[in-house]
């Protein structure tokens, strides 16, 4: 696993490790570098002040701009339906308080993240470079229609649920590349999909229901909504 900055220095936190035991391995998590990359970064870093104390609960939290954080789990689940080795690029898309990209570091060579609202990218650029998740890199722009120019990448995840899979996504993926993201026409609830790209033609595998904010943009759920 990386060892992005000083995060491997961090000291042992009880909920941290509770969450990985009771949250994670009870319900499917077995990569061994996910639940390490889990124990290792701070999620009290990215949470608002005063839900620090729910920093290791079992749900969502909101951050700033109506948005939110992504409960452990479902950051631990797409993390390994990605199925990386350490050696790969990644896009994130939906940016948020920069938790999920932070976890990303710590199982890839190179995470490049975009964020659609610019207050919360400069605030997740900042909290991760101050924090040592140096192999992560911050945008602002429009998710929906990808990074072209750092493409192709090895892996997307995406943390909004969007009506189908915009078109981008599959032009920027490398070869055996997988994209993880919740589809769905109730823009409350999704099911979590896992895309690989093989000879230019692209497989799907359903896992697991989720809920998610809206994908907004372009290709995102308005713009494709009936």
């Amino acid at each position: 696993m990386k060892n992005p900055g000083n995060v491997e220095s961090s000291e042992p936190n009880y909920d941290r490790q509770s969450m990985v035991e009771s949250q994670l391995k009870t319900r499917g998590i077995r990569d061994e570098r996910v639940l390490k990359a889990m124990a290792t970064v701070p999620r009290e870093l990215f949470v608002q002040e005063g839900h620090r104390k729910q920093a290791y609960a079992d749900c969502a939290l909101p951050i700033e701009h109506e948005q939110t954080i992504s409960q452990p789990f479902t950051v631990a689940c797409m993390c390994q339906a990605l199925g990386l080795t350490g050696n790969e690029t990644v896009l994130d898309v939906g940016t948020g308080s920069g938790y999920a990209a932070a976890v990303l570091s710590c199982l890839a060579a190179k995470v490049f993240t975009i964020e659609r609202i610019p207050e919360l990218a400069a605030t997740a650029s900042d909290r991760l470079q101050q924090n040592g998740f140096s192999n992560v890199v911050v945008t602002t722009g429009d998710g929906t229609r990808g990074w072209p120019e750092h493409a192709p990448y090895d892996a997307i995840v995406v943390a909004a649920g969007g009506c189908d899979l915009p078109p981008p996504y599959v032009e920027q993926l490398r070869e055996s590349g997988r994209i993880v993201m919740p589809l769905g026409r109730d823009n409350s609830r999704q099911n979590m999909v896992r895309f690989q790209k093989n000879n230019g033609t692209i497989t799907r595998e359903h896992l697991g229901t989720f809920v998610f904010v809206p994908l907004i943009g372009d290709f995102g759920w308005a713009a494709n909504s009936p």
